[in-house]
């Protein structure tokens, strides 16, 4: 089976909703994902934009996600440690951060990677 991740939010190749973004409520979308390796560990989910006028642009880092996760729900509480052990960070703190065009500036297109990776191994902290 091939590993998917998804969201109910929005389509694959789609645009994100603006309550996902900095220019709205900036929660962060429910995600759902399968078919991962069968001696999988651990998750990690890392949300960037590496078109950002300033270069890669860190939206939302989790890692440490338990093996036996296939779901993040949407609006995932700030803080640097979840209650299920994995942690979150991005370029603005301890908390998903959304697209967005930058203040002042027009309006752009914002290309958003998406991917969470089936670990072999813990991350340290």
């Amino acid at each position: 089976m091939a590993f998917t991740l998804q969201s109910s939010a929005f389509q694959n190749g789609g645009s994100i909703p603006k309550k996902f973004t900095c220019e709205a409520a900036d929660v962060s979308p429910e995600l759902t994902w399968s078919g991962a390796p069968e001696k999988t560990q651990s998750f990690a989910l890392i949300a960037d934009d590496p078109d950002a006028p300033m270069g890669t642009w860190v939206h939302w880092v989790i890692y440490d996600l338990p093996a036996n996760t296939a779901k993040l729900p949407e609006g995932v509480p700030k803080g640097a440690q979840l209650p299920d052990g994995s942690y979150q960070f991005s370029a603005t703190g301890q908390v998903y951060r959304g697209p967005g065009a930058p203040a002042n500036a027009p309006p752009q297109m914002t290309m958003l990677r998406c991917a969470v990776i089936p670990l072999t191994h813990t991350l340290a902290t």
